[in-house]
């Protein structure tokens, strides 16, 4: 079993920048794909980006160039650094642990959520 915890969550200023961490705990932990995803509301979960154990990177097109996603396999954390926040950025922002980058299975692992809001 695993267990992810979001952080740094908040509200922002429209431009401005936040970073979330997830933290990821339990008796095994090495997922090949650590992603975070998001829901508005009243909209579905998207995905915003991912990344493997080798390293490689992906984002959605809407966040590219503006958020960075990174990971430390030794600590058993990933982040997402988002800068020049947009208020479509607003929603509740989840990390995930799977096996295939953009892609939800049954079997895969997510946290509680964290809130973002970008708004002046």
């Amino acid at each position: 079993q695993v267990q992810l915890v979001e952080s740094g969550g908040g509200l922002v200023q429209p431009g401005g920048s936040l970073r979330l961490s997830c933290s990821a705990s339990g008796s095994i932990f090495s997922p090949n794909v650590m992603g975070w995803y998001r829901q508005a509301p009243g909209k579905q979960r998207e995905y915003v980006a991912g990344i493997i154990s080798s390293g490689y990177t992906d984002y959605a097109d809407s966040v590219k160039g503006r958020f960075t996603i990174s990971r430390d396999n030794a600590k058993n954390m990933v982040y997402l650094q988002m800068n020049s926040l947009k208020p479509e950025d607003t929603a509740v922002y989840y990390c995930q642990a799977g096996a295939s980058l953009r892609r939800v299975r049954a079997t895969d692992y997510w946290g509680q959520g964290t809130q973002v809001t970008v708004s002046s």
